[in-house]
């Protein structure tokens, strides 16, 4: 053999490994996630992230997700944080029902709960939301946000994933039925987001709250109107749902003592950084001497805290001057 054969035996070897790796690709990107619903009623579902950020290392499944499965229909609430994260939950779906996938209503137009929206449209489900969230689509925001998630999160976010807008932008609450289940959906922005809703099941006493409450992690704040959110946890309370999906965390049965967490973080913000406001101190100075170690422990603190903080600092400076 020739000097030029035994070369080119080995590039075919390394052609043939690449081809391989081409057609196994796919499957490693869609097929991670084996989700496993969690029943917490007679007819609702849920699924739960992991406590951090949403990384490569949680592959983005970071947040909750939900489904009530009626008479003769599924609804969703929410739809994760990836394409793939979509596709494994209309699988975790067809666990538990084979019921056509109606609608799916979305919490609030954040990354972690809608970049799963394609696989549902495929299902022929219809897509609800806040119509103040038509506002995420006309910012910048959406673009840089889906730019930083191809990067963070690939190969599950990459150049194919798509933003999919609502098919009905609500103006406010609103009530419906399916198959015999009575759902009130409910407008507490803005609050974590400039279109929060509340999905309430009357027969099973469950309401989905989406990220007015993150239960065992620190809430990502961000630019957050966290005045208007600490109304809408009391609205929440004053509920009183026998059980509370929560848009990070395990679900809540003692939802009074559950919101504390959340509430006391934020409530502490805004006096550690309102006190900075009105003396005019410098934010990195007034970060540098805040006591953090009563919620230094938290999952996600190290992640979210300093952005919470400045995000506060801001907000409480805007409020100062509007004063």
């Amino acid at each position: 053999m020739t000097r030029g054969k035994f070369l080119f035996v080995p590039w075919l070897r390394v052609i043939a490994t690449l081809a391989i790796l081409a057609t196994l690709l796919p499957t490693a990107r869609a097929g991670e996630q084996n989700l496993k619903p969690v029943r917490v009623s007679d007819h609702v579902w849920y699924v739960q992230g992991d406590s951090g950020m949403a990384s490569a290392a949680n592959q983005g499944f970071n947040s909750n997700a939900g489904f009530v499965v009626t008479r003769d229909s599924v609804i969703v609430i929410d739809a994760l944080g990836t394409p793939p994260l979509g596709e494994a939950l209309v699988v975790a779906i067809r666990q538990v029902s084979d019921k056509p996938i109606r609608r799916v209503i979305l919490t609030h137009y954040h990354a972690d709960h809608f970049y799963g929206l394609a696989a549902f449209k495929a299902a022929g489900a219809e897509v609800w939301a806040h119509r103040a969230g038509r506002e995420y689509f006309t910012s910048g925001e959406a673009a840089a946000r889906l730019a930083q998630r191809r990067t963070d999160l690939f190969p599950w976010v990459d150049e194919h994933t798509r933003l999919i807008e609502a098919d009905r932008w609500l103006d406010g609450d609103t009530r419906f039925e399916a198959g015999g289940l009575h759902f009130r959906v409910s407008f507490l922005g803005p609050a974590h987001s400039s279109e929060d809703l509340l999905v309430s099941v009357d027969e099973d006493g469950v309401v989905f709250c989406g990220d007015i409450l993150f239960a065992g992690r620190i809430p990502f704040v961000g630019s957050a109107d966290s005045k208007r959110w600490l109304a809408a946890i009391d609205v929440l309370a004053g509920l009183k749902p026998k059980i509370l999906v929560t848009g990070h965390g395990a679900h809540s049965t003692n939802a009074g003592a559950d919101l504390t967490l959340t509430r006391d973080y934020l409530l502490y913000l805004r006096e550690q950084m309102g006190k900075a406001v009105d003396e005019m101190t410098p934010f990195e100075e007034a970060y540098a001497r805040t006591d953090w170690r009563r919620f230094s422990k938290v999952p996600a603190f190290e992640a979210a805290n300093r952005i919470n903080a400045y995000g506060t600092y801001l907000t409480l400076e805007r409020e100062s001057l509007a004063k």
